[in-house]
């Protein structure tokens, strides 16, 4: 199994994904563990002294006015766990409470939080032995962090709250108990530390980031295999059209393009055909797919500059031995990085849509009525381009962004709030749904390969074509078409059809 260095620097998205779906483990680097003995040192020596200390030695939120007694320090830490574990609604699933996990620990390996390595080092057992806190996924405006879903995930640290372990949920003290580890009595700063931070986006954010690549990817290819059986060209794809409008997805989404399509004899049997030029869903393919994929890399950079910051407050500072207040908690970045992938998504969703109308409308494709024979009868994918005309509406009301709304908290001492988490949420939920679009739209060019029977298709449309119907049998006359769709999105995140395909075009961008 892969084990991953938890450090100051350098986590990635893939690290993230390996750690949340791959079950690689954990483990603090070296430097991380002399910082945050460092860091906590000072806090020991302040809560000696009695300064006051927001979080330490105080109250939280509109309550810092709150000076607390040495002999309360233990009892305000537990408090703030039980206090602020106010969360609602289904549970986050595994893979994304682990992927919050590892994003808290990194987060503690700056060495600027003031808690403990011992408490440090519990969450990264939790990780490695697989039991993951039972966190309800709504309740966070996204400043002063994710304070709910944090809570939750630290309850069992200290033997409270629920957690899943083996299969089976339990709670925090069994899960413990069960792993031969016993509950953490928290120490002053420690439970503020905990839930103070904006992993709970950054992870949900992060898995759908990561979903919305590939499927940058796939959508390249669905149009590919689109284009081809409806007779287009590959001149949208020439590389001189696009050094004059130099916008870097654009250039990837048609040099991948290009690449796909190469050698296809079903394009090029159709060079001196009427048709002046093609439709737009397939024409700016390259212009709509990369705007998508520009909004991709934006979102990336934030995500991972996020991953590899310290978002806790009081922040400390043990080089110079002093601690700072700010705002390293608040989700602004994340939550407009997330509300504009949304939108970048939504449009992949939205123009792959408008081809899968055009290959089941014969008076639009030349092709079979919905792509059946025997049609009356047989009714094919007609209600598939249903399927996908629903989830691309429900995408537009989604793509409403999460970041322009505020309602002030803690007693308008938090009076700008980013709803960070909710954007992350929306944008999860519009990367599922556009993965079913391009999944049908495979499934309509896929059936409409299977015409062209005495002509190769391109280099990678081919190799695309050839593992769908691996999967996916021809659709000869009607069936339970959700199962279809089922097995192609299943296939579609497998990520084999992206292997394939460039195995014999090359790496896509």
């Amino acid at each position: 199994m892969e084990e991953i260095l938890l450090g100051v620097e350098g986590m990635t998205l893939d690290h993230l994904v390996a750690i949340a779906r791959e079950d690689a483990t954990v483990r603090l680097a070296r430097e991380s563990e002399e910082r945050i003995r460092r860091a906590r040192e000072l806090v020991e020596k302040w809560v000696q002294e009695e300064r006051a200390v927001y979080g330490v030695t105080t109250g939280f939120g509109a309550l810092s006015h709150k000076t607390i007694p040495k002999k309360k320090t233990r009892r305000l830490q537990q408090n703030i766990l039980m206090s602020h574990a106010a969360g609602v609604g289904a549970s986050l699933d595994r893979e994304t409470v682990r992927a919050v996990m590892a994003l808290r620990i990194k987060d503690f390996a700056k060495g600027h939080s003031g808690i403990r390595l011992e408490t440090v080092h519990q969450l990264i057992r939790l990780l490695n032995r697989g039991v993951w806190p039972a966190v309800p996924e709504k309740g966070s405006v996204g400043a002063s962090g994710d304070l709910a879903p944090l809570a939750h995930l630290a309850l069992v640290l200290i033997g409270l709250g629920e957690a899943f372990y083996q299969g089976q949920k339990m709670s925090g003290a069994e899960a413990l108990r069960r792993c031969d580890m016993v509950p953490l009595e928290l120490e002053a700063a420690e439970g503020l530390a905990l839930v103070n931070g904006t992993q709970v986006t950054n992870g949900i954010g992060g898995l759908a980031l990561y979903d919305a690549a590939r499927l940058g990817k796939m959508a390249d290819i669905a149009a590919c295999m689109s284009l081809e059986v409806l007779m287009c060209s590959r001149t949208e794809f020439d590389p001189k059209i696009h050094r004059v409008r130099p916008h870097s997805g654009q250039i990837a989404a048609a040099d991948n393009m290009s690449r796909i399509t190469e050698n296809s004899e079903i394009i090029s049997s159709h060079l001196d055909c009427s048709r002046i030029q093609d439709a737009y869903t397939l024409r700016c393919s390259p212009q709509v797919h990369g705007t998508s994929k520009d909004a991709i890399a934006y979102a990336k950079g934030v995500v991972e500059t996020e991953m590899n910051s310290a978002t806790n407050n009081p922040l400390i500072f043990p080089e110079s031995g002093e601690f700072l207040l700010g705002g390293n908690f608040h989700g602004q970045p994340l939550a407009l990085a997330f509300d504009f992938l949304c939108m970048g998504v939504s449009e992949l969703a939205s123009i792959s849509e408008r081809r899968i109308e055009r290959l089941v409308n014969p008076q639009l494709s030349g092709l079979p009525a919905f792509l059946v024979e025997d049609d009356g009868v047989n009714s094919g994918f007609m209600i598939a381009q249903y399927t996908a005309a629903s989830l691309v509406s429900e995408n537009k009301v989604l793509s409403h962004p999460a970041c322009v709304d505020s309602i002030p908290t803690s007693a308008n001492k938090e009076d700008h709030v980013p709803m960070a988490p909710i954007a992350a949420r929306k944008c999860r939920e519009i990367v599922r749904n556009s993965e079913c679009v391009i999944a049908i739209e495979l499934l309509c060019a896929a059936q409409a390969m299977d015409l062209f029977t005495n002509m190769k298709s391109g280099e990678g449309t081919l190799a695309a074509y050839k593992i769908i119907r691996n999967a996916v049998p021809h659709l000869d006359q009607d069936r339970i078409l959700s199962n279809d769709i089922g097995a192609m999105v299943e296939l579609l995140r497998s990520g084999m059809i992206l292997e394939q395909v460039e195995k014999v075009v090359g790496k896509l961008n």
